[in-house]
This record gives structure tokens, C-alpha cells and sequence, in this order.
């Protein structure tokens, strides 16, 4: 049973981790987020099926590359849609808001300001420092 969460409640560190509240705030925040793109989406594909011919190379060129800088951005909003689906997954089997590695809470601030994190903090800065060791070697 989902509780009427308004757009002004701000989950609290006093109210317990990721309690009914937490999770239907941040269900809200993820589908608000997907749905956002999803519509830019549809307006970057329209945009995109439009046709232009530009008589100067130069202009032709700018066009290209600005339709290949879009296309882009719109794949990576695509892996950010899977990322989303996969937190709302988390929420829906009562696993959102842990560390996939340490199983601690991730944190009300961070999943505040990365609604798909999967790692806490301490667990993101080991595999970043990890992935700099490995990439150097």
C-alpha cells in the first residue's frame, strides 16, 4: 500500500532508513526522472526525422555534428532509463537505498542527489580508486 507522499515531503534522517515514506518518495522521483526523458526523447526524434538540406558544406557539417552529439546524449539517457528501472526494482523488492557490496545505507543525501546509486560513498571511492590502479597498470 503506497502512502500519498506530496511534492513537498523531503525524507528525514529522524524517520527510519528507507520506511514507507523514503521508498515512495524516491519511486516518485525515479519515474518523475524517467518519464522527463522519455519525453525528451520523443521530441529529440522528431527533431531529428526532420528533414533539412543545407546548400553550404559548412552548414551541413555543423548539422551533422550537432545530430551526432544529440544521438549520443540520448544513448546515454537510454543506459540512465535501464539504471532507473533497475532502482525502481530495488524499491518494489525492498533492497533501494543499500550498498550492493557492504549492504550498509547508501545514504538519504546521496540517493537524494543520485536517485540510482548502488554503492555507498566509501564503497564508490574504493572502486574508483580500484579502477585507477588497474587502468595505470
Amino acid at each position: 500500500m503506497r502512502l500519498d507522499v506530496t511534492n513537498n515531503y523531503m525524507p528525514s534522517e529522524s524517520e527510519e532508513y528507507m520506511c514507507v515514506k523514503h521508498l515512495d518518495y524516491f519511486r516518485d522521483k525515479l519515474q518523475d526522472w524517467k518519464q522527463e526523458i522519455i519525453s525528451n526523447s520523443k521530441l529529440t526524434l522528431e527533431s531529428l526525422q526532420e528533414k533539412n538540406s543545407f546548400p553550404d558544406d559548412t552548414d551541413r557539417a555543423s548539422s551533422e555534428t550537432d545530430r551526432s552529439v544529440e544521438l549520443r546524449s540520448r544513448d546515454r539517457q537510454r543506459k540512465l532509463i535501464s539504471k532507473i528501472d533497475k532502482a525502481l526494482k530495488k524499491i518494489d523488492e525492498d533492497e533501494y537505498g543499500f550498498c550492493e557490496e557492504t549492504g550498509d545505507p547508501i545514504g538519504l543525501a546521496r540517493l537524494e542527489a543520485r536517485p540510482t546509486a548502488t554503492l555507498s560513498v566509501e564503497a564508490q571511492e574504493r572502486h574508483e580508486r580500484n579502477e585507477k590502479i588497474y587502468r595505470f597498470k
